[in-house]
């Protein structure tokens, strides 16, 4: 069954490209400029919902037109002691918070939005899942760091890649730390009438 409406994907991020790939619905890729300053107050559950639907908003505002699409935007933060890591400014900034994230535990925060490009109906929501990460040395923290992997990540660490060996646990959705929590995406789609379990039925 061909599914009523595709999804653009307010997003340059290549892991999230291939988790949402995964759902089998027709998806085109829309870069998002929205502004991702954070406000002090925010709780983590604030930061990547807002966020996620600044993003999300951005592109609808961008469209030249009106399809049957639904908009998903997304943001994830690192959080230790109910602080907000985002992305690293430099290596030197990614050492320090790898340094503070390892030997101990702290939780991820993703937000997804999903906006309805016809009628402009949104609906959002946030996911957490807690990582414990080992012990490392000084020397294992720069040779991660100078690996370049995390620069581009809030905590500055990816799980999907290098950084899978400095995790010991996760308590929650693997997916939420990659990025994008595919489980809470179906269930928002379904929302909108997107069924991604019954998509590729015939």
């Amino acid at each position: 069954m061909k599914p009523s409406k595709s999804i653009i994907l307010a997003s340059t991020s290549p892991r999230r490209q291939e988790l949402i790939a995964v759902l089998g619905i027709p998806f085109s890729v829309i870069p998002s400029y929205a502004d991702e300053t954070l406000e002090p107050e925010w709780s983590p559950e604030q930061a990547v919902s807002e966020l996620a639907l600044r993003k999300a908003q951005q592109v609808y505002d961008s469209l030249n037109g009106r399809p049957q699409a639904i908009i998903v935007g997304s943001d994830t933060v690192v959080v230790r002691d109910e602080q907000i890591l985002g992305k690293p400014e430099d290596e030197g900034h990614a050492a320090q918070m790898i340094a503070s994230l390892q030997g101990r535990s702290h939780e991820v925060y993703t937000g997804v939005a999903c906006l309805d490009a016809e009628s402009g109906r949104a609906v959002v929501r946030s996911r957490m899942t807690r990582v414990t990460m080992k012990p490392m040395s000084e020397g294992q923290v720069s040779a991660y760091v100078r690996s370049g992997e995390g620069l581009d990540k809030a905590g500055a660490y990816g799980i999907q890649g290098l950084g899978s060996t400095l995790v010991t646990g996760i308590e929650g959705d693997y997916f939420n730390v990659v990025g994008l929590p595919l489980s809470l995406l179906a269930d928002m789609l379904g929302e909108f009438d997107l069924d991604v379990l019954n998509v590729n039925e015939i």
